[in-house]
């Protein structure tokens, strides 16, 4: 397929995966019912709305927010995963690179265990877990960038790392101390996607916009970091400013998605990788591609997840971990190849 129409075909895959989401569930929605739905809300259309009260407030209030949410999310994380493979030409780099997983948790962690009981958690977890990451990613960067020249991005990466497995520590001996949250705390860790209406888009929205427009604006330079720092840095690109714009919008926009959503793993793995085969190599081409491929893949996986035990419903990153346990073997092949 021509490069020309990778762009097209990604926004057709979008709006499909978004139709699909809004109406599929226990009450049946047709297409053309929702469509109608949707020109009577419109001022300058004067149509009536076939649908109930009830069936109104299903599309509008649940089905619709929670689709466009993970929407939201499922680009954020494919877009920072793109961001990070090429900011630190690591194949196997995903969203959660420099903590911010272990700090997520261990706000949403302390936030469960010490809050009197009959907090409201799903207002209360969202602000702890985004502190919580925030706190993880500077003290990681500010272990990483003691060091300087060729190994700054590989430093950063084990900053990461090493402060992930503190605040994994720390985690860990407070629910040991208070075993009552383990639940609570278990099944945000799982990843899932609220249907508590517009309040976490309106929260999430910002982040994602201004993380995506600095990410994207950065395009280019990413595909000269690919060659390495000093080739890149002869060619006149701020090598250390630029890792550091990017890491900060896609760490930012990691955050405010790991808040309302909890741990969805491998969405930054399986997009990029998966349109690196078919599409190139070039992040002109493949930032974007990521932002929608990551918005309907992610709302697909929800798809899978509410409807497959229904009337029960799937942690979201069960879903994506089935999808992404095999498909990281085929990533293991071929980043040597891609990434040489």
């Amino acid at each position: 397929m021509s490069s020309r129409l990778w762009l097209p075909g990604a926004a057709v895959f979008l709006v499909a995966a978004l139709l699909t989401g809004a109406l599929i569930g226990p009450v049946h929605i047709g297409l053309g019912e929702a469509l109608e739905s949707l020109g009577a809300k419109l001022p300058l259309l004067h149509v009536h709305s076939p649908l109930s009260p009830v069936d109104e407030s299903i599309l509008w209030d649940i089905r619709v927010p929670r689709v466009v949410l993970g929407a939201l999310v499922g680009a954020m994380l494919a877009l920072a995963g793109a961001s990070y493979q090429g900011v630190f030409r690591n194949p196997l780099a995903d969203p959660y690179l420099l903590g911010v997983a272990a700090g997520a948790g261990l706000g949403a962690t302390i936030a469960v265990a010490y809050l009197p009981h009959g907090t409201d958690y799903q207002k209360i977890l969202p602000p702890a877990a985004f502190v919580g990451a925030a706190v993880a990613v500077v003290v990681a960067y500010a272990i990483g960038r003691t060091t300087g020249g060729s190994s700054a991005g590989a430093t950063l990466v084990l900053a990461g790392v090493t402060v992930a497995s503190f605040f994994t520590a720390i985690q860990t001996f407070i629910q040991q101390q208070h075993s009552d949250t383990f639940q609570e705390v278990y099944s945000w860790i799982l990843g899932r996607l609220p249907s508590s209406g517009w309040s976490d888009v309106t929260l999430l929205l910002p982040y994602v916009c201004v993380a995506a427009a600095g990410i994207l604006l950065h395009r280019r330079l990413l595909d000269v970091l690919s060659v390495g720092d000093e080739e890149a840095a002869s060619l006149g690109v701020h090598v250390g400013r630029v890792r550091l714009v990017i890491v900060v919008c896609a760490t930012v926009g990691t955050a405010g998605a790991v808040a309302v959503s909890g741990l969805i793993g491998f969405v930054g793995i399986i997009v990029p990788h998966a349109i690196r085969l078919v599409a190139g190599p070039s992040y002109r081409l493949l930032l974007p591609l990521s932002v929608m491929v990551g918005a309907g893949f992610l709302v697909l996986t929800d798809v899978i997840a509410r409807t497959a035990l229904s009337p029960a419903e799937l942690p979201i990153g069960v879903v994506t971990a089935f999808f992404g346990a095999p498909f990281f073997a085929i990533v293991l092949r071929t980043s040597r190849r891609m990434f040489a």
